[in-house]
């Protein structure tokens, strides 16, 4: 009877995946969400069909698997990019050879290395769903758009819970009475990954540009602070935004650690309220963009100055608020196209003479 059950949920999970890539396929969804959203059903369909309930082990069986051990890196890396957390280009490919190079010793060299490929996937699989945990829901109170912000709770738990059960339960299935291949972990496994498949038909395909935006285009970016267009605001909205507007002037915004919650706390007003002002009117979808567009500004400023040409970088960095070189130098060079050791450089740098058709002039 279980398996009768489990059969007809996978089949229901199957047809679920295949008509969410056939959607996307179709879509207008930008390509950098696209193909990871791709990928992620594409490897749930390789991990339903890699049963004996459903295939027989043969000359396929390992191709499919690497479609399926693939799952938890597209599901990461979608999830990062619609968190606009985009990981480092060195990180992905890495984390891409790590498991690929797992899915090689566990499926051709098992009788020279054992369990070696076995364990380095399971352990990376595991290392990337606690990270999109941790930005999902950890870094949910820097998101501005209200309904990401219920997606950045729900996606990565539903994650940890379909994928993190099912490594856990077969990294731990070789030192204990645990057996993934148990009608009822069997069960439970199709169950969730139906669930996770009709939360993403639901979630991810209803009329939402600011959720998961159709194009680059139509994606409102983060708009630098100086360029944020007049406002059409409302009474209250007037007041908060002249109050925000002061805290910042002051220098608020050079609070190490600043949240939006304490910088609400600060304006004495609800955190909802300050959130939809600086998302809905001034156009910035995280907090941290917000306060990166004042942090660079001043930055900009005192490197281009000749009172803090020794300055070092660091010190610069500090004072503005980061807690160390990385996370400036990536906003730096994000918001003007350039390191800040290059940018200070160039602000020093005489500019050549330019000597226009002296001939002509002269004639």
């Amino acid at each position: 009877m279980i398996h009768d059950w489990d059969f007809l949920i996978r089949l229901m999970s199957l047809g679920s995946a295949l008509t969410l890539i056939a959607m996307v396929v179709a879509s207008e969804v930008r390509l950098s969400v696209r193909v990871p959203l791709i990928g992620m059903l594409v490897g749930s369909v390789g991990y339903l069909l890699n049963t004996p309930m459903m295939t027989e082990r043969g000359p396929a069986s390992p191709w499919i698997e690497l479609f399926a051990i693939s799952t938890p890196f597209w599901i990461w890396l979608f999830g990062r990019r619609l968190f606009e957390r985009e990981p480092e280009q060195r990180i992905m490919l890495i984390t891409a050879a790590l498991m690929v190079l797992g899915w090689f010793l566990q499926n051709f060299l098992v009788h020279l290395v054992g369990e070696t490929g076995f364990v380095l996937l399971h352990v990376v699989a595991l290392v990337l769903v606690a990270d999109l945990v941790r930005v999902g829901i950890f870094e949910r109170g820097d998101d501005l758009v209200e309904d990401r912000r219920i997606v950045r709770f729900w996606f990565p738990l539903l994650v940890a819970l379909q994928a993190g059960q099912i490594l856990l339960v077969e990294i731990l299935e070789p030192l204990s009475p645990l057996d993934s291949r148990h009608p009822i972990v069997s069960i439970i496994n199709s169950t969730l990954i139906l669930v996770f498949m009709l939360f993403a038909s639901l979630t991810l395909f209803r009329t939402n540009r600011e959720l998961l935006p159709k194009t680059s285009e139509e994606q409102r970016p983060d708009l630098p602070n100086e360029m944020v267009p007049e406002l059409e605001l409302s009474p209250s909205e007037k007041v908060l935004h002249d109050r925000l507007v002061s805290a910042m002037d002051e220098g608020a915004y050079r609070a190490s650690g600043l949240t939006i919650a304490a910088l609400a706390e600060q304006l004495e007003t609800p955190e909802h309220r300050l959130r939809a002002l600086i998302n809905q009117r001034l156009g910035h979808r995280n907090f941290s963009a917000f306060l990166n567009g004042y942090r660079i500004a001043e930055a900009q400023r005192r490197l281009s100055s000749s009172e803090n040409v020794d300055l070092p970088i660091l010190t610069i960095a500090m004072d503005l608020g980061y807690n160390s070189l990385p996370p400036f130098n990536r906003a730096f060079r994000e918001l003007s196209g350039s390191s800040p050791s290059e940018f200070r450089k160039r602000a020093f740098v005489a500019p050549e003479p330019q000597t226009e058709h002296s001939d002509a002039d002269q004639n």
